[in-house]
């Protein structure tokens, strides 16, 4: 089969379009023949073998990899003892995150734990379903429930997704990227109020989406401009997350999907929550947000597709920034 392999860390150069053998499933598993692979912000941080990242805190990788853990694609062959798939059925699913950062995805081929799969709606093509499953599961486990017990890498308590509703006014910033507009319209769904912060191409994007508020972040300061918010989604994060601490209510939460430095003593003085998780691999969750797309309640916008050959094109697209929803690859037409 053909697949994208890292030979050694770097730029999209480092990509390369080789022959592979195809994988076996093990135990548990099934063999996806790979329709489309969605990219995410790890699989450049891995191209890049994590350089911002402590060496001690440092995932392994063993190279050659083949990146990707996003997928919608036919099940080829199902290993003994798993249920619930049969050769021929269209899945998608994000494939073992985070117990490997990086699952062969980029690939005609890939094998998948059943687990981490979900029937594809027919209504659904193989891109939108490739673009769903990180930023869909990232979105669903901040905003509308965790789902499972696992410690996260970044607090020692669990984070515990508040109660959305008419009443309930939740601003997400970086609005239009592949979380946040996926978040923007699950937070509608439950009946809350959304703020959407964005540079000003994306206004009628996200107006068409729900937005009730548009804050163009090249214009004003967001963290100046709202005030008595009950929940902010900082899908960009990071150590400049803390200015919206002031834009929210006693009894308001801050949730940064990329976690930065807060001071507990200043978060209760304020009276504030800031808590996150880390998005985790779940074909019951998926099967959830699939629903809510086969239903036209759920739209995934797609910035670009690129083939799988081109997947130097595809990183560059990514690393230029500004993307409107996600970037897909097609292995097949």
């Amino acid at each position: 089969m053909k697949a994208i392999r890292l030979h050694g860390f770097g730029g999209p150069e480092v990509l390369r379009h080789e022959e592979v053998p195809v994988p076996e499933p093990g135990p548990g598993e099934v063999l996806v023949r790979v329709h489309a692979a969605g990219l995410n912000p790890p699989d450049w941080y891995a191209r890049e073998g994590m350089p911002d990242v402590p060496p001690e805190l440092r995932p392994p990788f063993a190279l050659p990899l083949i990146p990707g853990t996003d997928i919608s694609g036919v099940v080829e062959a199902v290993a003994p003892g798993v249920d619930g798939f049969a050769a021929g059925d269209e899945v998608f699913g994000l494939l073992r995150f985070p117990a490997a950062l990086q699952a062969g995805a980029y690939a005609e081929y890939v094998t998948a734990p059943a687990s981490d799969l979900a029937l594809k709606p027919a209504s659904v093509d193989h891109v939108q379903a490739a673009a769903l499953p990180m930023s869909g599961l990232t979105a669903w486990q901040y905003l509308i429930e965790l789902g499972h017990d696992h410690p996260s890498p970044f607090q020692e308590a669990r984070h515990r997704p508040m109660a959305l509703g008419e009443g309930t006014t939740v601003l997400v910033n970086g609005a239009a990227g592949g979380v946040g507009h996926l978040a923007l319209q699950l937070a509608k769904w439950k009946g809350a109020r959304v703020v959407a912060v964005a540079s000003g191409a994306h206004e009628a994007f996200l107006r068409e989406l729900g937005a009730d508020e548009f804050i163009d972040y090249t214009k004003e300061r967001p963290e100046e401009a709202v005030r008595d918010l009950d929940l902010v989604l900082d899908t960009v994060g990071g150590p400049h997350s803390r200015r919206f601490l002031r834009t929210l209510r006693r009894g308001g939460a801050l949730y940064p999907v990329y976690f930065g430095e807060f001071d507990d003593e200043e978060n209760a003085a304020l009276g504030v929550t800031v808590t996150a998780t880390q998005v985790r691999a779940n074909g019951a969750q998926l099967a959830e947000l699939g629903q809510l797309l086969d239903a036209g309640t759920l739209r995934v916008a797609i910035d670009s597709t690129f083939p799988l050959a081109d997947v130097r094109t595809a990183h560059a697209r990514a690393a230029r920034g500004h993307i409107r929803g996600k970037i897909v690859l097609e292995t097949r037409a």
